[in-house]
């Protein structure tokens, strides 16, 4: 055999292997349906992505037969996730790009609605909105017929949840940002957002009883405060504590989005009590000790599901849930960390130096307490010795700058917080994920969060947003029409500081 038949002959059986690998992963295909796919005298000739394409994605039926049409057979919806699988992640752009190119809408069919549509608005409003939805009609991608019937088979919304997140993986990193993709990406979450509606959620509470691999994924998949072993998941399901979960009925087992709350007597200041702290994993609950609920982490766990809204619902489920587990209870809060403060400070202060500005953003008092302690001159090699004190981290081993450092940095973060935007809206992910949920910009926490990741992140600090529930409906509608974020006497009063020392 040539070297040739070789490669090739190792290329087939090294797909072959890859489709067996795949199979395994979508439950319901039985052995003779993969057999009639790929049966074996295909497998060296291995189907091209057009050949796939050209067979799962169907025509778009015509517009009178729109709702007479017998839908595609399933297997075209099998064998389009079996392929796609079976793809590495080069192939896999690739693949995405020509189905996004050749089989999205028809641009020619739809011109020449937009023009009939513009010739009939001298008729009847009869004739005129049938041709508005004929033209509506024709703005469907071809490719979104397909990902509907993927939907409808055996583990084919979680694979479109995969598939979405390998869109935003390829947008976020630049490798591709066609406006085909965006066009896919964008529809593909229009289906997820109906798909995963409010209505169709399961709220499912977590307890120490739920079954291991559900906790196991929860400890996985907890982003805010890393979960170190199972006496640490135990105490975060356990007495004072709440773990609620969206779950979907298309993906069983599958948490979509957690919150962890604790239930204290005020609302808490600091993360250490609620995460590190173990004197009641086995205690009763008093009821007269919960007078608070703290919403100390959320995490989305499907990356595909970016932008379709479920934590702002999932709050609001949950609020109702404690209200009737407990009634007498009224203060709602987040213990949220502030990501990209210390980056922010890091820049402001790199800013600060290259326009000579080196003495506004700390008191006088201040920057001699810097300068005592690192050595440095006046100026911009004290601001230097500050942005690497920061950078490393060294400032917190000293109880003399940990005292002479927190006006400066919770100024700091205070206009990080309320003052710094993209768009009119807070720059901080976290802010603006509250503040368009309602809540009330309410208190920052000096030493807050001292693990390394907490003091890396935003030297410590971290802030409650308050969700006064009378309220959140006004502040949502202020927030996201207007601009505005309701905050805190403290939080003005040190904004108000910043813009003093700072000249703004």
């Amino acid at each position: 055999m040539t070297p040739f038949h070789l490669s090739t002959a190792a290329r087939s059986l090294l797909k072959y292997y890859r489709h067996r690998a795949v199979l395994k992963t979508v439950p319901g295909l039985r052995a003779w349906e993969f057999r009639n796919m790929y049966p074996c005298t295909s497998i060296a000739e291995h189907n091209s992505m057009e050949e796939i394409l050209k067979k799962t994605v169907v025509p778009l039926p015509t517009y009178e037969m729109r709702e007479k049409s017998p839908p595609p057979p399933e297997s075209n919806s099998l064998e389009f996730m079996l392929f796609y699988k079976s793809l590495e992640k080069e192939q896999r752009l690739e693949f995405l790009e020509k189905l996004s190119h050749d089989f999205g809408v028809d641009h020619r069919w739809a011109s020449d609605l937009a023009a009939k549509l513009l010739d009939t608005q001298g008729r009847d409003v009869a004739t005129i909105l049938q041709v508005e939805d004929r033209l509506r009609y024709s703005l469907t991608p071809r490719y979104r017929q397909l990902l509907t019937h993927i939907s409808k088979v055996q583990g084919g919304v979680k694979f479109l949840v995969d598939l979405r997140a390998d869109l935003i993986e390829f947008a976020s990193s630049k490798i591709s940002d066609s406006p085909h993709m965006r066009d896919l990406n964008s529809t593909l979450k229009s289906l997820l957002s109906e798909w995963f509606s409010v209505g169709l959620l399961q709220l499912e509470r977590i307890t120490w009883q739920s079954p291991c691999e559900i906790l196991q994924k929860i400890s996985q998949y907890e982003a805010v405060h890393p979960v170190r072993n199972w006496t640490d998941i135990k105490r975060r399901v356990g007495p004072y504590r709440r773990c609620y979960a969206f779950t979907h009925a298309s993906m069983p087992g599958e948490p979509l989005v957690v919150l962890h709350v604790a239930l204290t007597e005020d609302i808490a200041n600091n993360i250490q009590g609620i995460v590190r702290e173990f004197a009641t994993l086995d205690a009763d609950e008093d009821v007269n000790k919960i007078n608070a609920a703290i919403f100390y982490s959320i995490s989305s766990t499907q990356a595909g599901l970016q932008g379709v809204e479920l934590g702002n619902y999932l709050i609001k489920r949950v609020v109702r849930e404690l209200q009737s587990e407990f009634p007498h209870m009224a203060q709602f809060s987040s213990l949220s960390p502030i990501p990209g403060f210390s980056t922010w400070l890091q820049g402001t202060l790199g800013q600060h130096k290259k326009e000579g500005r080196a003495t506004e953003l700390l008191s006088e008092q201040e920057w001699r307490e810097v300068e005592d302690v690192t050595g440095a001159a006046p100026g911009a090699p004290a601001l230097e010795a500050l942005r690497r004190l920061i950078g490393t981290s060294e400032w917190i081993r000293s109880d003399r700058l940990i005292r002479s450092l927190e006006p400066a940095l919770m100024r700091l973060c205070a206009w990080y917080l309320y003052g710094e935007k993209r768009r009119g809206y807070a720059l901080n992910p976290v802010a603006n994920f509250h503040l368009q949920n309602g809540a009330t910009m309410w208190r920052l926490n000096w030493q807050a969060d001292t693990s390394p990741r907490g003091i890396a992140n935003s030297c410590g600090i971290m802030v409650n947003y308050r969700y006064f529930l009378q309220e959140t409906s006004t502040n949502s509608a202020a927030y996201m029409q207007n601009k505005f974020i309701k905050a805190s006497e403290q939080v003005l009063g040190l904004v108000s500081q910043f813009q003093k020392s700072s000249k703004l």
